[in-house]
C-alpha cells in the first residue's frame, strides 16, 4: 500500500471557508476554540474536564448501558462505556445519518478518524483515556436522504412511506432490498459476509435505529467505538435548561445570526449552511417530528392541530424531554452537555455550521470542541493503479476537471504543438510598434489598433480550441480510456468517498478493508490522501 497526499485545497473539492479553516486564517479565529493541532488538546483536556459536571458522567454511563442492553458488545467498548464516569476520561466524536447500509463511503472514513485520534492522544496524554463516540442522528426526518445507497452506478434504493424520526422507523419491509443485494452482490465469500451482515442488521433488528447500532458494532466494536442515540428520555432531561433559553428566549437566534453575519463580512465566497430559527426544536412524539413555532404567546407544532401555552409548553418539557428534538442548530449544544467530549470530526459542510455556533456557546457557558475535518482518501485498486501508470498521471492530474484533464493530456502525447503562446507573443512584439506609431500620429488610433490585437489574438485561440478538437478525434482511444478511468475513480465527477458503498471496496479487498484504512487514515495530517495497492 501506497499513500499519496494532496492539499485539499488542490483538489477543488472544498470550499473556500473550510480552506481558509484549515490554513488558520486569522479572520477565522473568533468562530472556534482551537486548531486541532496534537499540542492544543492539553488545554482542551483541562477546559472541558474543569467545566463538565460529574452528574452528566453518571447519566450518560447509565442511559449508554440502557441501549446496549441487547447489543453484544466487546469488551473494549464496555470499558469504554464505564470509563465514561471518570473524570479523566473523555471522547472524540463523529456523527452521521442513519443511511441504509452505511450510505456513502465516507461513513468509515469518518468513523476511523475518530478512532485513530483516541489512539494518538493515548499515546501522547498516558494521565487521560479517550473514547471514539459514533452519534447515530436517530431523530433526523429527511428520509430521502438515508433510505438508499449506490453499487456500482445503481441505486439500491428502500422504497417506503415514512414520518417522524427515521430512528424510529420499523424494518420490516427491508426483505425487498435484501433479495435486490443478493442478486447484485454475487456469489463469493466477501459477498456472502455483506449478504448475511446487512440480513441480521436488518432483517434481525425492528427499528432503523437498532439496525444501525448492530451495524456499526459489528464493523468497529473491536475499536471500542461507542455508539450514542440522542433519542434518549434521560439524556435529554440534561438539556432542559438550554432549550428553554432556546423555546422561550430565543438565544440561539440572535446569537449565531449575528456570528452567521460576521462570517460572510470576511468573504463573499463564505458559503452560510444553516440558519437559526426563532425555535430551534421540534415536537416528536410517534410518527410527528414537526417545528415548534410561536404565534402571539402560543406555542404550535407545526402543521398539526396541537399547541401549548407558555405554560404547558414548560410543563410538556419537564414531563416529557424526549418529545423534544433539537434541530441542526441545537443538536451540536446537546451533544457538548451530554458528552466530556474535546473534539468534533465532521466534514467540510459540517465544519461549517460548527464555526456559526461559537458564540452560542460561550454564551451558555459550554465549552466549544476542537474541530477536526474528518479524512478523506481516494482508494485506487491495483488494476487501476496501473492504468494511471500505463497513462503517466500524477496523483493530481486525476483531480483536475475531467475536460482539463483529456486537453492536458492531448497536449502532452500529441505530435503536433498545440500551444499557440509563443504565436501570441509574436502578434504583442508587432503590435507594440503599432502602438509606438499610433502615439506619435494619432492617439485616437489607440483604440483601433487594441481592438485590431484582441481579434488576432482571439483568432488564434479558436484555431488552438479546434486543433486540440480535431487531436482529440484523432487520439480518441487515449480519450475514452482517459474518461473511463476518471469515472471509475470520481463517480458521477464527484469524490469517490461521496458516491461509494462501502460494499464495493469490500468485495474487492475482504476482511483487509478496514485494517488497511485504519493504516493508512491520519485524522490530523490534513490532506487529502490516495490509497494505492
Amino acid at each position: 500500500m501506497e499513500v499519496d497526499c494532496i492539499a485539499f485545497r488542490e483538489t477543488g473539492y472544498f470550499s473556500e471557508l473550510i480552506c481558509d479553516y484549515l490554513d488558520g486564517k486569522k479572520e477565522l479565529k473568533l468562530f472556534y476554540n482551537r486548531l486541532p493541532k496534537l499540542e492544543n488538546f492539553r488545554e482542551q483536556i483541562e477546559e472541558k474536564g474543569t467545566n463538565f459536571p460529574q452528574k452528566n458522567r453518571e447519566v450518560l454511563v447509565d442511559s449508554l448501558t440502557k441501549q446496549y442492553a441487547n447489543i453484544d458488545a466487546s469488551e473494549y467498548t464496555v470499558s469504554n462505556i464505564n470509563s465514561l464516569a471518570d473524570k479523566s476520561t473523555f471522547t472524540i466524536i463523529t456523527g452521521h445519518q442513519l443511511n441504509l447500509f452505511t450510505g456513502p463511503l465516507y461513513f468509515l472514513y469518518k468513523i476511523i478518524s475518530t478512532i485513530n485520534l483516541t489512539n494518538r492522544l493515548e499515546q501522547e496524554y498516558p494521565n487521560a483515556s479517550f473514547v471514539p463516540v459514533y452519534w447515530m442522528a436517530t431523530e433526523d426526518h429527511d428520509f430521502d436522504e438515508i433510505n438508499y445507497f449506490n453499487f456500482k452506478g445503481k441505486k439500491v434504493q428502500w422504497n417506503n412511506r415514512a414520518s417522524g424520526g427515521v430512528g424510529r422507523l420499523s424494518t420490516e419491509d427491508l426483505d425487498t432490498v435484501y433479495k435486490v443485494i443478493t442478486n447484485e452482490f454475487g456469489e463469493t465469500d466477501n459477498a456472502h459476509y455483506l449478504k448475511t451482515l446487512f440480513q441480521k442488521a436488518y432483517l434481525e433488528h425492528a427499528t432503523l435505529t437498532e439496525a444501525t447500532r448492530f451495524l456499526a458494532n459489528e464493523l468497529f466494536g473491536q475499536y471500542g467505538l461507542v455508539i450514542v442515540d440522542g433519542d434518549d428520555s434521560d439524556l435529554k432531561r440534561l438539556l432542559i435548561p438550554y432549550a428553554k433559553k432556546d423555546i422561550f428566549e430565543q438565544l440561539p437566534h440572535k446569537i449565531v445570526s449575528k456570528s452567521i453575519d460576521e462570517l460572510a463580512s470576511i468573504s463573499d465566497n463564505y458559503k452560510i449552511q444553516v440558519n437559526p430559527r426563532e425555535i430551534n426544536y421540534f415536537y416528536l412524539k410517534d410518527s410527528i417530528r414537526e417545528r415548534i413555532v410561536e404565534k402571539d404567546g402560543t406555542y404550535f407544532v407545526n402543521d398539526t392541530e396541537i399547541h401549548f401555552t407558555a405554560k404547558e409548553l414548560q410543563e410538556e418539557l419537564e414531563a416529557y424531554p424526549d418529545r423534544f428534538s433539537p434541530n441542526v442548530i441545537a443538536r451540536p449544544l446537546y451533544q457538548e452537555v451530554i458528552l466530556p467530549n474535546l473534539c468534533y470530526i465532521g466534514g467540510g459542510g459540517e465544519l461549517a455550521y460548527w464555526l456559526e455556533l461559537k458564540a452560542y456557546f460561550e454564551a451558555l457557558d459550554i465549552t466549544f470542541p476542537m474541530l477536526l475535518l474528518r479524512n478523506s482518501a481516494l482508494v485506487i485498486t491495483e488494476k487501476q493503479s496501473d492504468k494511471v501508470k500505463r497513462m503517466d498521471l500524477s496523483m493530481a492530474d486525476l483531480f483536475l476537471k475531467q475536460n482539463q484533464l483529456i486537453n492536458k493530456k492531448i497536449r502532452k502525447i500529441s505530435n503536433i504543438d498545440i500551444d499557440f503562446s509563443s504565436q501570441k507573443k509574436h502578434i504583442e512584439q508587432q503590435f507594440a510598434d503599432m502602438y509606438k506609431l499610433a502615439e506619435q500620429t494619432d492617439k485616437s488610433f489607440l483604440g483601433a489598433v487594441k481592438a485590431q490585437e484582441v481579434k488576432q489574438k482571439k483568432g488564434l485561440d479558436a484555431l488552438e480550441k479546434r486543433l486540440l478538437k480535431a487531436q482529440k478525434r484523432k487520439l480518441k482511444d487515449h480519450v475514452v480510456r482517459l474518461t473511463e478511468l476518471q469515472n471509475q475513480l470520481f463517480p458521477n465527477q464527484s469524490l469517490q468517498e461521496r458516491q461509494l458503498n462501502f460494499s464495493e471496496l469490500y468485495l474487492e479487498y475482504g476482511e483487509t478493508l478496514i485494517p488497511m484504512l485504519m493504516d493508512a487514515l491520519k485524522p490530523l495530517k490534513n490532506e487529502f490522501l490516495v490509497i494505492r495497492n
